[in-house]
């Protein structure tokens, strides 16, 4: 079972998901989730380890509410994967214009 799952890939909408990469360190973390492949996963600690879980809780909650990422409880951890394939067949282009930003 998903902690936190984010919304269907019908119920995405351009709106939320680019208030959600309107923030410097929201796109850090989805350019450095894009160079990933799609099944593969990253810790909140690996994608932004300068930055305390405090500071960074309200990143990881608007990416996941808005639909931009997915999280699953790995252990203690949570593993953070961009929901690429989603994001692409309902915006074309547009992770690949965030990644290219």
């Amino acid at each position: 079972m998903q902690e936190n799952p984010p919304p269907a890939a019908d119920e995405l909408r351009i709106e939320t998901v680019i208030a959600a990469l309107d923030h410097p360190v929201r796109m850090r973390v989805v350019r450095t989730l894009a160079a990933l492949g799609e099944d593969e996963t990253l810790t909140c600690q690996e994608i932004l380890p300068d930055m305390t879980k405090s500071s960074a809780s309200h990143h990881w909650r608007t990416l996941r509410e808005s639909g931009v990422i997915e999280q699953r409880r790995d252990g203690r951890v949570l593993r953070t994967r961009l929901r690429r394939v989603d994001l692409d067949a309902r915006f074309p282009g547009l992770v690949a214009a965030v990644v290219a930003g």
